[in-house]
């Protein structure tokens, strides 16, 4: 059943959620909040009194660094691909079908494939999920249930979904792998995988801002 017409006959409640909720895919805000992040704590290291607080603000920005690179990254590669395959998407069924393409073809309404959305979410959600391993199923589930928004407000197929989540889990993975070998957020794992070099901090700001307000 094409996407648009799944989209048609879930109930008003869950699509109007949807709606609500969908755009969370978008990467300008973490973009932005990553970046933020970075210069602040980055600043915060060299006014912070004793090396335990300057450390913590240094991994904080480097936490921040690995977000917005996977985010990035992930969602400029993202565009090229879709770009390049050119899917229809689901409002253009009647006229292309499920497996109508225009390479190319300059054209949102062609650009279905993967999604972006959800290779956004697949990103940051593994990368969570990378950062709070205890987490991982919630993460999981979340992206899942927020990538598949996109089907129900008619944006998207199913399959544009999960490729854009595998897509983005796969850059956002990728990405942990690179900074565990010079050991900036992550140390490789004894699974093989790479899991945080220590806990995230929790305390930098409190500390900074009592030492700017003495």
């Amino acid at each position: 059943m094409p996407a648009a017409a799944t989209a048609g006959n879930v109930p008003s409640a869950v699509r109007s959620v949807s709606r609500a909720v969908t755009d969370i895919g978008k990467s300008g805000w973490m973009l932005f909040g990553s970046a933020f992040i970075f210069f602040a704590t980055f600043m915060a290291a060299g006014r912070v009194e004793g090396a335990r607080e300057r450390f913590q603000a240094l991994y904080t920005s480097q936490i921040a660094l690995y977000l917005f690179t996977t985010v990035a990254l992930s969602g400029l590669s993202a565009n090229l691909i879709k770009r390049a395959i050119g899917r229809a998407r689901p409002i253009q069924f009647e006229e292309w079908g499920v497996f109508g393409f225009s390479p190319f073809a300059g054209n949102a309404r062609f650009e279905s494939f993967p999604s972006g959305h959800a290779t956004t979410i697949g990103a940051l959600f593994m990368a969570l999920a990378l950062l709070l391993p205890r987490y991982r199923a919630v993460l999981a589930m979340l992206a899942v249930w927020l990538g598949m928004t996109r089907v129900m407000v008619g944006a998207h197929y199913p399959s544009d979904v999960t490729a854009g989540l595998a897509f983005g889990a796969w850059f956002s993975l990728l990405i942990a792998i690179a900074f565990s070998r010079y050991g900036i957020v992550f140390k490789p794992g004894p699974n093989g995988l790479p899991m945080p070099r220590l806990p995230l901090p929790h305390n930098i700001w409190p500390n900074f801002r009592a030492r700017r307000s003495r």
